[in-house]
This record gives C-alpha cells, structure tokens and sequence, in this order.
C-alpha cells in the first residue's frame, strides 16, 4: 500500500520503551533516506535490491553506528554463525554502489512521471506514490526523504482480473516478485500474498526500473488499453 511511516515518531515511542528501532530502508537506500540520523538504532538492506541495482545479488546489510552496543553482538553472530556473504557477492555489493547515486536519480524520476501517467488514466482508480502530491504520505516523505523513490502501486477498476490482464498484456515491464533492479518489475501482489493479504485484489506494484520513462508509460496505457478493449470489467 505504499504507506508512509514517520521514522523518527515510532523511534520516540521504541526509545520511550527502552526498546530499540529498526528500520527496514532498502526502499529508499541510503541515497533517499537516513533513518540513523533521525533516531534508529540500527538500519537493514537487502542489498539484493537496489544496492546491488543488477537482480544478479543476494544479501543483507544491517549498519550500526560506531558506538552502538548492537556492534559486538553482530559480529559475535558473523564470526561464530559464519553468516556472511561470499568474497564475489561482496564485490558485486560493491560494484552496486559505485552507481547507486545516479541509479536512484533515475528511478526516481522514472517513478514520478509513471505516477503522474497512471494518475490521468481512466481504469485506474488509485496510484499509490508518496510523490503525488494527493497522497497522505506526500508530506512526511518530503520531510524525510530526499525524493519519493521508484516504489508505486495502482488499483485497477474491475479487481483481480482486470489486474491479471494488464499485467499479462505488459511486453516491457515484466511479469516478477523483486524490485530495485535495472528492469521495471510488476506483480499482483495480493496473488503473492496469498489468501491473508490485505491487498486489494486489482493492486498491481511496480518497480520502476531505468528504461526510458516514456517506454514504460507506453507500455502501461497499451496493457489498461487493452483490457478496455477486451471488455474485462
């Protein structure tokens, strides 16, 4: 649903606890988003998403500030447990961030005019995207973001099987369960989830990968255009 959380408010609340906050920010990455410096104690990446920017990675990341009491524990875990990564999948972690700035520079504005497109179409009742002004996550994530990310979801009208059809229609977005790679990726998410999500059943998320914004846009409004076509209600 492409919810918007206030980072440092549920940080207050853990602290108040005595408990810690942890945030999940594989999202937004460290270029959108620094959830250390406005109040969590420790950050979590898959850098298999947008980190490794390649769908050729899998990993983790947990980062903790230089003084953290979780510092100790951690490694205690990577030297006892042996859950590290593979010296090659490292180097592909690292081959990742050397483009990441301008990678997420991409997907962002990608993402945006994606949004907006969705937005105008007529069998589409909702887009999901913090950087619609529309949203009600739009504010917090201009406080806390430096731009909205490449992450959207839109409702199609007429359900499940409206979604399936514009989803099997795609020819350049492509039909799969990741993100943050160099290819945009659509899912039906509540098909994913199975019978207990709570998403509605003609959500279709997107990642929105580095074609050629206008190429994705395209593709889209041929799929919804289509189905029109075909009749599915």
């Amino acid at each position: 649903m492409i919810r918007v959380v206030d980072i440092a408010a549920i940080c207050a609340i853990a602290h108040e606890a005595n408990a810690l906050a942890v945030v999940d920010n594989t999202w937004a990455t460290p270029v959108l988003q620094l959830p250390l410096e406005i109040g969590a104690d420790a950050v979590m990446h898959s850098a298999t998403k947008y980190i490794g920017g390649h769908s050729d990675l899998m990993a983790g990341v947990v980062i903790v500030p230089n003084a953290s009491p979780l510092g100790r524990p951690l490694r205690m875990v990577q030297k006892h447990k042996g859950s590290v990564a593979a010296p090659f999948d490292c180097w592909l972690a690292l081959r990742g961030l050397q483009t990441l700035p301008v990678r997420m520079r991409a997907h962002c504005e990608g993402a945006q005019k994606v949004a907006e497109a969705l937005a105008s179409h007529p069998r589409v009742e909702k887009v999901l995207f913090p950087g619609l002004q529309t949203d009600p996550g739009h504010d917090l994530a201009t406080r806390q973001m430096s731009h909205y990310g490449a992450m959207l979801s839109f409702i199609v009208e007429g359900g499940a099987d409206a979604a399936m059809a514009v989803a099997g229609r795609l020819k350049i977005v492509v039909r799969a369960t990741s993100l943050g790679g160099t290819h945009s990726l659509i899912e039906h998410r509540a098909s994913v989830e199975g019978a207990k999500s709570k998403a509605p059943g003609g959500l279709l998320r997107i990642s929105v990968g580095l074609e050629h914004p206008q190429d994705i846009i395209d593709d889209l409004m041929q799929a919804l255009g289509e189905t029109c076509k075909a009749g599915v209600q």
